[in-house]
């Protein structure tokens, strides 16, 4: 390979890293607004149930392959930018990645299990409220630590600092 095309090649993953960085932050960032809101409004069933749905759909199109990219653009771009996989600002990266992941699984499991608890209760059969008022507590203490992982992650990639 000529040394243009490997640099060329090198800012083209770089660029999808960054891309997919910003869907997985954004698309975070909306999915907890988008389905926070209608709960906090007290917006009927019905909303909070197509909240649920678009919740769900968005997280399995936008996060789901944001997540995958990330750590396999992350891990190229570390090897082909001379970078050591030890780095302590990278250490810490990985770290806050795994973190916000570890989060994000049962939070993906939460929606779905309250969008199915919305659907019983649109179709008109009795829930648990309470269960329901846990999961979606539980659902909003786990994004936070996902979300401030996420902007130290960012903080860290741009500062890349020497501790």
């Amino acid at each position: 390979m000529e040394p243009n095309e490997s640099v060329d090649l090198y800012l083209i993953i770089k660029t999808l890293h960054i891309l997919s960085a910003t869907i997985l932050f954004g698309t975070g960032l909306g999915i907890a607004f988008f389905f926070f809101l209608p709960h906090w409004q007290g917006r009927s069933v019905e909303e909070r149930l197509a909240a649920a749905r678009t919740t769900v759909t968005a997280d399995f199109m936008f996060t789901l392959p944001s997540g995958v990219i990330q750590p396999l653009s992350g891990i190229w771009l570390i090897w082909n930018g001379g970078y050591a996989v030890t780095e302590p600002w990278l250490l810490a990266t990985y770290a806050l990645y795994i973190l916000a992941g570890l989060c994000w699984l049962p939070v993906v499991w939460i929606q779905i299990r309250l969008k199915q608890i919305l659907i019983q209760q649109v179709s008109g059969q009795k829930i648990d409220q309470k269960a329901y008022d846990r999961l979606y507590r539980l659902w909003f203490i786990l994004g936070w630590p996902a979300f401030v992982g996420l902007v130290i992650i960012f903080a860290l990639m741009v500062a890349k600092p020497s501790w």
